[in-house]
């Protein structure tokens, strides 16, 4: 539209929703190594936390809190068809460190655009890549 502002998009936060927020709390802080965020209520049964690490920020809420506010989840499958796109420094040293523990969604490779990356599966069907610059 003509003479209207665009807006200025500052930040992208995936909000997942997840069969087990322990679950995939424990997940990201354990085994991925994010920090702990925030966690709605403060104690167990969680319905909602974060996780984050630098300027990434991820959300997770429990499917059946999440219906309630958005009808048109009721009965869907949880994942997505795409993934989460995450750039790291150490990418080699990150791929060892999770391959024993965590079902590799893609082997390790430079892709001919210059990234070297691989991707996971987290508890509930997510994929993460996870790449760095070669």
């Amino acid at each position: 539209m003509k003479g209207v502002p665009m807006p200025h998009f500052k930040k992208l936060t995936p909000n997942l929703l997840v069969a087990n927020v322990e679950r995939s709390l424990a997940f990201y802080v354990d085994t991925l190594g994010f920090a702990r965020g925030m966690t709605v209520p403060d104690a167990s049964p969680l319905v909602f936390a974060s996780v984050t690490s630098g300027a990434v920020e991820i959300f997770f809420n429990d499917v059946a809190t999440a219906v309630k506010e958005y009808p048109a989840f009721a009965g869907q499958p949880i994942g997505a068809t795409g993934t989460m796109y995450i750039e790291v420094e150490g990418v080699d040293a990150l791929h060892d460190r999770l391959k024993a523990n965590v079902p590799i969604a893609m082997p390790i490779l430079t892709q001919f655009y210059g990234m070297r990356e691989f991707a996971i599966t987290d508890p509930d069907g997510y994929v993460i890549t996870f790449a760095e610059r070669t």
